[in-house]
């Protein structure tokens, strides 16, 4: 059995979901009660970012990042971190790290969310800074604060 059948590739997505209003898209882990973006691993070495992002914006949300009415832009910023010890036996022995790639989704309007009741419990809808300080991951903070730099002034 191929290595990312068996463990999880260390190269992963961001998904910021927003509306043109500034609100951001939040999902509650089911495994930490913690709230984040769309997050999640590529599938395999090949698959591309914005495959990765769509796929996983897809499963997590129900929402197809590929409408014409959605906007999915890659925002060109990785991160790098350590992976947290309690999530460490999803990858191969000798790795410790992983590479997030940050991406923006813009959505016309708030949307219903369908959830994956084995991942999230819940969402919510917020405004941009206050989705920041509601998350648990730093980088995933970081990306909401820069929110406004990559979509410009909010429509009046």
């Amino acid at each position: 059995m191929p290595a990312s059948a068996v463990y999880k590739i260390p190269q992963s997505v961001l998904v910021v979901i927003y509306t043109p209003a500034q609100d951001v898209l939040l999902i509650r882990r089911v495994d930490s009660g913690t709230w984040q973006s769309v997050t999640g691993s590529k599938d395999h070495l090949d698959e591309s970012w914005a495959e990765t992002a769509a796929r996983e914006v897809q499963e997590e949300t129900g929402l197809d990042a590929r409408n014409p009415h959605c906007h999915l832009q890659d925002w060109q910023l990785e991160n790098r971190y350590d992976i947290y010890p309690a999530w460490r036996w999803r990858y191969a022995p000798e790795v410790s790290r992983n590479t997030e790639r940050v991406f923006g989704l813009q959505v016309p309007k708030r949307l219903p969310i369908v959830l994956s009741p084995q991942e999230h419990t819940e969402s919510v809808w917020l405004p941009w800074h206050a989705a920041a300080d509601q998350c648990f991951s730093p980088s995933n903070a970081e990306a909401i604060l820069m929110l406004p730099r990559f979509m410009g002034p909010v429509p009046r």
